[in-house]
């Protein structure tokens, strides 16, 4: 029994090693290969839709096939995003025969179609929340425009009226309440926002530049933020304040009906295009769990030139797409050297995401593969730099979501970077009152939301982020190497396990789960 057990061990270390051995191939020079292509001012800031995107894509699939990873279909690494550039030319709202400036008193996007709405009056309709326990549409909307605030209201303790607690209710959310009102047959919704000028210079590029999304049947109702200061000359002096302490002290909604004549203009110019999503699919080699998927996605795309400036996007995304190249490349060597792993990976550079997450979306709601298959997606999104809160520690990343679907998730993370790597794995951004919601802004947030595990690798945000600055001198390739070596270890470790991490916990997404 003492020899087995020796043999036993002695079989496991030489795995390991093995394994280790694959990981170790993994490697700052070829990291920095891919880096430096697709850093490149050649390739324009790789801006979706522009020849710079279709570079990169080419520059991936050719390096797929150098592996030895054959097209996933039909000849190709690629699915096809259908996408509609919309510039907004003008923007107008007269309300009381008052003309309103746009983004000085309101601003709005180019999401939805070129546009005039009439209407005889406006409705003061809370919130716009429905849920449970809380609804603004305790009257009539059909074909009214109505004026809501941001968020969701507060008691007199700090606390969120609708959610009771500290962290606001799914409902709260803008999108949510654009579908809300649509399905209540509201005409337009103005949102009333607090610190005005400081949220419009946060979004005023996407207010200046072709807003992009996926060809849709369907768009929203038009929107527009108004400042507090509109929407006091709208409903009356001070009103909105009155409107809040009304609504805060007595812990219910109200409505209230304006007698103004009410027109609101929109003029775009729309133009079609498409961006490519790449898919590496690597199969896996035990007969039954390879119908069983691991996704490993980064959004190659960045955000082109801006102000005649290169935005070369090194961090953002360059080291992401850069990492899981490499970790093709690892498993792919795996599989050729017969190290056996039972699950399929599918590496997945994405694109469209700083256009809306527009790439991982599209994928999810026409999936290549089955969704139900689908047992964990791991994201890595900019991994190459320190933040304020670690100036002079390399060793660390961000891990965001790990638990939020799945405790066998996070434990096989934890365990994957115990055995191989031991960096320090920091979960601030984890927190669900993190004022940041990162968990919300990165690729694996479209899968999380069909019910699929998964984690977001990240560093941080840095003083170059989203700027032409953002260059790849200023990388710290020891970190791209070490986070990179972790996502394998722990997507070859998910792989190889008993059983897919279940789904366990409770979480606002559960009505997407499959």
């Amino acid at each position: 029994m003492k020899k087995i057990t020796i043999l036993l061990l002695i079989i496991c270390a030489q795995s390991f090693s093995q394994i280790d051995s694959i990981g170790d191939q993994i490697t700052i020079q070829n990291l920095k290969k891919h880096i430096m292509v697709l850093a490149s001012d050649s390739l324009e800031g790789r801006e979706v839709g522009q020849p710079g995107e279709l570079k990169a894509a080419e520059y991936m699939s050719n390096y797929f096939k150098k592996i030895g990873i054959p097209p996933y279909k039909d000849s190709t690494y690629y699915q096809t995003i259908p996408l509609e550039k919309r510039t907004l030319e003008s923007a107008g709202i007269n309300i009381g025969g008052v003309q309103y400036e746009f983004k000085k008193d309101f601003y709005t996007y180019p999401n939805f179609s070129q546009k005039q709405i009439k209407s005889k009056d406006i409705l003061f309709l809370g919130y716009g929340i429905d849920s449970k326990n809380y609804s603004d549409y305790n009257t009539n909307t059909e074909g009214k425009v109505i004026i809501v605030f941001n968020g969701e209201p507060k008691d007199g303790d700090g606390n969120y009226l609708v959610s009771g607690g500290k962290e606001r209710c799914p409902e709260a959310n803008w999108k949510i309440k654009l579908n809300k009102a649509k399905e209540k047959g509201v005409e337009a919704i103005l949102f009333i926002t607090d610190n005005y000028t400081s949220n419009y210079e946060r979004v005023e590029h996407k207010i200046e530049h072709p807003g992009v999304s996926l060809i849709q049947k369907e768009e929203p109702i038009p929107f527009f933020y108004i400042s507090e200061e509109m929407a006091n000359d709208i409903l009356g002096r001070k009103k909105t304040e009155k409107f809040k302490k009304k609504i805060k002290t007595k812990k219910q909604t109200f409505h209230k009906t304006i007698n103004k004549d009410v027109v609101l203009e929109t003029k775009n110019k729309d133009t079609f295009f498409s961006g490519k999503n790449v898919l590496g699919f690597i199969e896996g080699t035990d007969p039954e769990l390879k119908n069983e998927i691991i996704v490993i996605t980064a959004h190659y795309d960045h955000i082109g030139i801006v102000d005649g400036l290169i935005h070369n996007g090194a961090d953002d995304n360059a080291t992401g797409t850069a990492a899981i190249l490499e970790i093709a490349a690892a498993f792919q060597l795996a599989k050729k050297s017969g190290h056996d792993f039972k699950r399929s990976i599918l590496c997945f550079p994405n694109s469209a995401e700083e256009k809306g997450l527009l790439g991982s979306y599209y994928y999810v709601e026409n999936p290549e593969f089955p969704l139900e298959k689908t047992i964990t997606c791991l994201n890595v999104d900019m991994i190459g730099r320190m933040d304020e809160f670690h100036p002079n520690d390399s060793n660390y990343v961000y891990l965001i979501g790990s638990d939020k679907l799945s405790t066998d998730l996070h434990n096989i993370s934890e365990k994957s970077n115990k055995k191989y790597i031991n960096m320090d794995l920091d979960y601030t951004f984890n927190d669900p009152n993190d004022p940041n919601r990162f968990y919300y802004r990165s690729d694996h947030y479209n899968f999380a939301k069909k019910g699929i595990p998964s984690i977001f690798y990240f560093s941080g945000v840095h003083e170059d982020y989203h700027k032409h600055t953002d260059t790849t001198e200023k990388l710290v390739y020891e970190k791209v190497e070490k986070t990179a070596r972790l996502i394998f270890y722990t997507a070859w470790e998910l792989s190889n396990a008993e059983k897919r991490p279940t789904v366990d916990k409770e979480n606002e997404f559960k009505l997407n789960r499959y």
